[in-house]
């Protein structure tokens, strides 16, 4: 496995839609793995291929305390949502920004998994906004455009300051 770069924002590639996965082979299972080892590096919860800069509808996420649940999300779809629910959100796209974000506090949906099995649920709290807030990412959205024009500035300013830094 390999670690991948995370782009950080305001990278544009950011703003990329992802392609439908059409053949899910030993490619995309490495392709999991090394998103898997990526977000588990750097402390995420979820991760989109997009942030990786790997223009793929792939999306790993594990929830879990222990680090030991992983779940894969390929050509995810949300077929219904349901209630608002407003919670603190960040991203290793834009690391050390939390900012409050709407979403719908219930969803059902549909995807396949890393070996190419139909999965479907309907989950709420952190998984329905984990999930969203990676669908977003492979349509070319951050969680920053949910946030005031004022507030993308500050984190824009912050960023580029702990870019010089570094």
């Amino acid at each position: 496995m390999a670690l991948l770069d995370i782009l950080h924002f305001p990278d544009q590639r950011l703003r990329q839609k992802a392609q439908s996965v059409e053949h899910i082979d030993e490619k995309i299972g490495q392709i999991v793995a090394d998103m898997l080892a990526t977000m588990y590096h750097f402390s995420g919860i979820g991760l989109a291929a997009i942030q990786v800069n790997i223009k793929k509808s792939i999306i790993v996420m594990d929830l879990s305390q222990e680090k030991n649940q992983p779940e894969c999300f390929i050509n995810l779809k949300i077929l219904e949502k349901k209630g608002k629910h407003k919670a603190e959100e960040g991203c290793l796209s834009v690391p050390g920004i939390y900012e409050q974000v709407n979403r719908a506090e219930w969803i059902k949906y549909e995807a396949l998994n890393e070996k190419g099995e139909k999965i479907q649920g309907e989950v709420d709290g952190l998984t329905a906004i984990c999930l969203q807030h990676e669908l977003d990412h492979l349509n070319g959205k951050l969680f920053t455009d949910y946030v005031s024009a004022l507030k993308l500035q500050r984190a824009r300013r912050q960023l580029q300051k702990e870019a010089k830094n570094n």
